[in-house]
Formats: C-alpha cells, sequence, structure tokens
C-alpha cells in the first residue's frame, strides 16, 4: 500500500518554480506514494537549519497530522543537516526530490549497465547522509588511551567501505563504457547514421520509438518509463538504407548531478549521435522551459553541438485554437530556425512526414548547425502560450 505524503514545495522566486506541484506529485506517484496534501510558501533564501524556517515547520507537522501522512517530500534539495534537523522538528521521515528521483531510477532499472549506474548515484548521494543515518554512532567514548572514540571510528569504517563501494562501481563502468565504444567504432565502420531520442521525461520518446521500429520497448504514461537505452534500425524507404535509432532516458529539472554523472556511459548514446530528436510534448504549456531543461542536460554531457530535428509530440491533446496550420515547419531557437514536425506517436498522425524529413536529412548533410552552439545562455524567446 502507498504511504500518504505530504508535498511541500517552495518558492525562492525562480521562473520554473511549480506552485501546484504538479510534478512532484507525478514523480511521487511513480515512485510508490499518494500525496494526500500539498502545500507551498515563498522565501528569499533557504532557512539553514530547517530550509523553511521554525513556524513553516510547525504548519507542516500540523498538516502532516491532519491528512495522517506518514511522510514529508520536498520539491528542492535539503542538505544532510537540514533533512535531519526537519526530522527532527516535524517527527516524521523527511526526503527530497533528488532521493525521489534516485528510488524511482533504482526501481526501474533493468539492465546490468542501468543498475550500476543507479547504485554508483544512490551510493554518493548516501555519502552525504551519513551522519543522519548513523547520528547513534557520533556517541564518543572518552577514557584513558582513548583518541576520539568508537562512534567516529565506526561512521570513517562506513564512508570508506561506501567510497571503496563507489570506486569498484566506476571502475565497472568504465568497462561497460569501452564495451559500447567497441559497438559503436563496429557500426561507424558499417557507417551507420546514429539517431538519438531526446527530451523532456513523458514527452512520448518510447511510444514514438516503437512507432517507427515496431519494437515492444516499456511506454507508459508516467515519469521515467524507460531508463535503459534501446537501439534498434529503423529502415528509412525514401533514402533507400537504414539507421541506428536508440531511445534514451528522459530529463526531468533539477535532475540530480550525480545521476547525470552516473548515466554518463547510457547519454554517450546522445553525445556521439548524428542527429537528435528533440521530442516535445506540444500540449504541455510549458514545454518552453522543458526543453530549456533539455538543452541544459545535453550541455552538461556535451551533446550540445549534435544537430536537432524537433518533433512536436501529443498534438492529438490540442484543441483547435493551438492545433498548428502546418505539419512541418522551422522553429526559431536561440536564434535560428531548427527544423520541426508535429506527430501523434499514439495516434500515428504525422509519422509519413516524420520519416520523410528523416530521409531528406540521412541523404544529405544536414546544413544546420545545434541552436545551442551560438549562444550558451539557451533560449531568447518570449513565452505566450499554446503552439508557437
Amino acid at each position: 500500500m502507498s504511504a500518504p505524503t505530504l508535498l511541500v514545495g517552495v518558492d525562492f522566486g525562480l521562473p520554473h518554480f511549480d506552485a501546484d506541484l504538479l510534478e512532484l506529485g507525478l514523480l511521487a506517484k511513480t515512485g510508490g506514494l499518494r500525496p494526500v496534501a500539498r502545500l507551498t510558501c515563498k522565501r528569499k533564501a533557504p532557512d539553514a537549519a530547517l530550509f523553511v524556517g521554525s513556524g513553516k515547520a510547525d504548519e507542516i507537522k500540523a498538516l502532516a497530522l491532519l491528512h495522517g501522512a506518514v511522510e514529508v517530500l520536498f520539491d528542492q534539495a535539503l542538505s544532510p543537516a537540514q533533512q535531519r534537523n526537519l526530522e527532527r522538528h516535524i517527527g516524521l521521515p523527511v526526503n527530497d526530490r533528488t532521493l525521489l528521483i534516485l528510488e524511482i531510477f533504482a526501481q526501474r532499472a533493468r539492465s546490468h549497465e542501468g543498475k550500476l549506474q543507479v547504485e554508483l548515484a544512490r551510493q554518493q548521494y548516501l555519502s552525504t547522509r551519513l551522519v543522519r543515518r548513523w547520528s547513534h554512532l557520533e556517541r564518543q567514548s572518552g577514557g584513558i588511551g582513548m583518541r576520539g572514540g568508537p562512534g567516529e571510528t565506526q561512521i570513517e569504517l562506513d564512508r570508506r567501505m561506501i567510497n571503496d563501494s563507489i570506486k569498484r562501481i566506476k571502475e565497472r563502468l568504465v568497462k561497460v563504457k569501452k564495451q559500447r565504444n567497441t559497438q559503436r567504432r563496429q557500426r561507424d565502420r558499417r557507417d551507420t547514421f546514429n539517431i538519438s531520442l531526446v527530451g523532456y521525461t513523458n514527452a512520448g520518446k518510447s511510444t514514438l520509438f516503437n512507432a517507427l521500429v515496431k519494437a515492444r520497448a516499456y511506454a507508459a504514461d508516467q515519469l521515467f518509463a524507460t531508463l535503459d537505452t534501446t537501439t534498434r534500425q529503423l529502415y528509412l524507404g525514401e533514402a533507400g538504407r537504414s539507421v541506428s535509432l536508440s531511445d534514451t532516458v528522459g530529463f526531468i529539472r533539477d535532475l540530480p548531478h550525480g545521476l547525470v554523472e552516473a548515466f554518463q556511459a547510457t547519454l554517450q548514446e546522445a553525445t556521439e549521435a548524428d542527429l537528435l530528436l528533440h521530442v516535445v510534448d506540444a500540449a504541455n504549456p510549458d514545454f518552453p522551459e522543458q526543453m530549456e531543461e533539455v538543452r541544459k542536460v545535453l550541455q552538461e554531457i556535451g551533446a550540445n553541438h549534435v544537430p536537432q530535428l524537433l518533433v512536436f509530440n501529443k498534438i492529438d491533446a490540442l484543441d483547435s485554437e493551438h492545433f498548428p496550420l502546418h505539419l512541418q515547419d522551422t522553429y526559431e531557437w536561440n536564434g535560428l530556425p531548427v527544423p520541426r514536425v508535429f506527430i501523434s506517436a499514439q495516434k500515428g498522425e504525422g509519422l509519413a512526414l516524420l520519416r520523410s524529413a528523416l530521409s531528406d536529412i540521412v541523404k544529405e548533410t544536414p546544413p544546420w548547425v545545434s541552436p545551442f552552439e551560438s549562444d550558451p545562455r539557451g533560449i531568447d524567446r518570449e513565452y505566450t502560450g499554446g503552439v508557437p
């Protein structure tokens, strides 16, 4: 049975603040939690001790008691000290967005590589929480001839064990990376054109992947439905050749940095692709912000130089007012026109047009460059709602 959870978000004046905590709610449900109440507040800066201040912490405690919540989940990352202080103040387990995403990744990883990457990120997160998890070991025993105490020694031992585990996992991931590089060199020798699907989580990448290559990759209307990279051959009749198509993990706002580091081997598919199919949820009013989050991660992993074809998905969910006049056009992004195709992967609409666009790109080297290279600051655009 899912645990009743109180969701908490703090608005620090940042443009991407989710006032309704909708995305956190989806994450919570994906992770097996049941949101029973939501609370938001505004602050200029985080409180050093309690993140939200003592008065708001009291309010959180009362609201959790009122709704029978057994856990409190914050939409922002908490420091180990803030997490420990909040748990003592509220009297309930307190977790943050970072841990929730790590738990979801741990539940969904299927391949050996994916499990290694998740375990690495979890161990790195855990290493900063040693004092919180083993606070009973902090008590020191005094006495003649004793320097420090057994508690300090035990924490140091735990930290050393975790560091050793992190080192072993990294070594195993290096081997996996070498294996992937060997596979890529074999594909390069066969003159394979490599395409990677990227995009915000739940934009419909796996649904599109299945529709294009008739695969059976897991696809669902939930966050992080796919974690492990899947690669299939896609035959393009107009180009008279096959291309390699890879489905990658979806991105999300405030993706834990440890996960970006841990998934370098998987995300390398995107960095070494010839083309990125950037799938966008056209029905989501926040799609410009989601595109910007994808841009940030692509830049962080070194894939900002790869040309893109924008695929605006889920047009079947658009009302007539926002339905596009043309299913193929260009999108002004960062001062450069980027080719765009509108589709519905679920209904099959626009797929023939997408295949044709891919064939044209494969037949002749695309003349455009990445919209991220010229201006690393991102998108300079005013968004007024709907699909532009």
